[in-house]
């Protein structure tokens, strides 16, 4: 989060620090909105202004930051590498207030949560108690695969992920596991499988299928489900929604591969039924990282210690079939 002022005052003392940490500032902006007006505006202050900084901010470290166009064309190397420093610097400033802030007011300022889609549905079982405890704290919860996640957390951009723990490896974070993520098949309850109660992988591996797209770790998860059974799945339909996963779902021929606990906040689309996965019954652990930094981050610290695996209660046990 950033604590700091996004439109510093000028000063007349040189390379003063309010000039610097406002250089940077404009910097980092402008890295993430990759257009000089937009960038301006998220500062709040005219282009000429961020532009005049980040040329000051050249010509004092003495390299090219911002290859040179009519428009953004992106950074140099050098520029990447300035870009690096200057979000671990903005980061660890945002860190000192919000450690001081801590002590003088206790625990308030905003928290920035992203989730993969699949796990939304669960993301209330972690928000709310921290809200209810925390009022002083707002959150902003982010959809984002889990390779997003990573690299916002890497980049200072997020501060806590709710991403899958034992699939891909993660780097640089401290994990804590909340459920694990299990499988059923949506399909037409009028359809072939209308009397089927469980259904193997291998059958499923036979049918037109609706899946997510494969930059989501899910549908990855599920690739090498059907590959341990010798089987490739037969994707009819690709999706980055879990929605269209879910509506897709009531077509004739088509079935969906999707979470049971989607079944949670969708329940099941009318028409349809979810048949458990079987053969194997495969479960994924998805959990909260944080980045692996010290000193902690005062909201990330309190989010992670005050959230508990999820109540087997809590979860749906079986599918619901209508």
């Amino acid at each position: 989060m950033r604590l700091f002022p996004l439109a510093v005052p000028p000063t007349h003392s040189g390379s003063s620090a309010a000039m610097i940490i406002r250089q940077l500032i404009y910097l980092d902006a402008l890295a993430r909105e990759k257009h000089f007006r937009r960038a301006a505006e998220a500062c709040h202050v005219s282009q000429p202004t961020l532009s005049a900084a980040i040329v000051q901010l050249e010509e004092e470290l003495g390299v090219l930051i911002v290859e040179r166009g009519r428009r953004f064309q992106g950074l140099t190397k050098e520029g990447e590498v300035v870009l690096a420093h200057a979000r671990r610097i903005l980061a660890e400033a945002d860190l000192m207030k919000e450690s001081i802030a801590e002590l003088k007011e206790g625990v308030s300022g905003r928290i920035r949560l992203g989730a993969i889609p699949t796990a939304l549905p669960m993301i209330a079982h972690i928000t709310a108690p921290f809200s209810s405890r925390y009022p002083a704290v707002s959150l902003t919860v982010l959809s984002l695969t889990s390779n997003e996640i990573q690299d916002r957390i890497d980049n200072f951009e997020l501060d806590v992920g709710l991403t899958y723990l034992d699939n891909e490896p993660l780097d640089r974070v401290i994990s804590k596991p909340i459920y694990q993520e299990s499988y059923v098949l949506l399909t037409r309850e009028d359809g072939p499988l209308g009397g089927y109660e469980t259904i193997s992988w291998a059958e499923a591996g036979e049918l037109k299928l609706c899946l997510l797209t494969s930059d989501m770790q899910n549908r990855r998860i599920i690739d090498g489900i059907f590959r341990s059974v010798g089987l490739a799945p037969r994707a009819a339909i690709e999706t980055n929604s879990i929605f269209n996963l879910c509506s897709h779902a009531g077509i004739q021929g088509v079935s969906s591969i999707v979470s049971l606990q989607l079944l949670e906040f969708f329940g099941v689309p009318l028409g349809t039924k979810a048949l458990p996965l079987v053969e194997p019954e495969a479960q994924r652990t998805i959990g909260l990282i944080v980045a692996d930094r010290q000193p902690f981050a005062p909201l990330a610290r309190n989010l992670l210690m005050m959230s508990r695996p999820v109540p087997e209660a809590a979860l749906p046990r079986r599918p619901i079939v209508r």
